[in-house]
């Protein structure tokens, strides 16, 4: 049986972070989504199915307006899955019954590490030391996820593009600091918190397919390759074990090559 089962918009680097863990560690995660264009056409719930068009109306009993990340004027989810979920976002996590939603793709992360009873320290301080990693990476997700959402349609502004700089240039040099000291994860031993980093770096790294937005922006790239070396080492270390390249081999593949097109 699953310990989770996850609905999202797919593929999403955010729930690769549970499926890598629970790769690692041995249990089930299942996932259920859509491409991000299709979304809208789905019935969020722990059930999450497509609906048929004749569902598709603006009074269904399950028409909530839309309010972030899809352009679209309405969305479908059930009173469970807002009870479950009150934020009403994806990633959206659910345990085997249904009955407990977890949300923000941290938790969700943490949730498949105590399932399994891994990665995640060995007593209290070790495992709030991986929660310092987590925390730290959440200004620098939520920053990402708004920059690159507006590069999407070159709508990108360029304070979005220095709050992005701001936060990348705070969040990576922390990481090199801690992967300059040469453990096996950041945090000491390899645990969550170096999933989490792998798979945020991961969906930033998206930024290198997107030269023309940037350009007709008016803006410069953030990610530098050569910068925080001791970072893109432990990156590219652990993107390549097969726990990680099941889900991220593909799509660092793909920014690489986007990459050095634009070198």
């Amino acid at each position: 049986m699953a310990v989770l089962r996850i609905f999202s918009y797919l593929p999403n680097p955010r729930v690769w972070k549970a499926t890598i863990a629970a790769r690692l560690l041995g249990v089930e995660v299942e996932v259920v989504g859509d491409r991000p264009n299709a979304l809208p056409g789905w019935l969020w719930d722990f059930d999450a199915r497509p609906l048929e068009e004749a569902e598709k109306t603006p009074d269904s009993p399950h028409a909530r307006a839309s309010k972030r990340g899809f352009d679209v004027a309405r969305l479908y989810k059930t009173d469970a899955f807002l009870a479950a979920h009150p934020f009403g976002t994806v990633p959206a996590a659910f345990d085997p019954e249904g009955a407990t939603g977890v949300f923000e793709s941290n938790s969700i992360l943490r949730a498949v590490a105590r399932a399994a009873n891994g990665l995640y320290g060995d007593g209290p301080y070790e495992a709030a030391r991986i929660d310092s990693f987590l925390d730290a990476g959440l200004i620098f997700a939520r920053e990402a996820q708004a920059y690159l959402l507006a590069l999407v349609p070159r709508k990108a502004s360029r304070e979005l593009s220095d709050r992005m700089s701001e936060a990348y240039a705070f969040y990576l040099d922390g990481i090199d600091n801690s992967a300059k000291l040469g453990g096996e994860g950041l945090a000491g031993p390899f645990s969550i918190a170096d999933i989490a980093f792998i798979c945020d770096f991961a969906q930033f790294r998206r930024e290198q397919r997107m030269a023309d937005r940037l350009a007709d922006c008016g803006l410069e790239p953030i990610y530098r390759p050569g910068d925080h070396p001791h970072a893109h080492a432990h990156f590219d270390r652990l993107r390549r074990l097969p726990a990680f390249a099941a889900d991220l081999g593909g799509y660092v593949l793909e920014t690489q090559s986007e990459e050095r097109k634009n070198a």
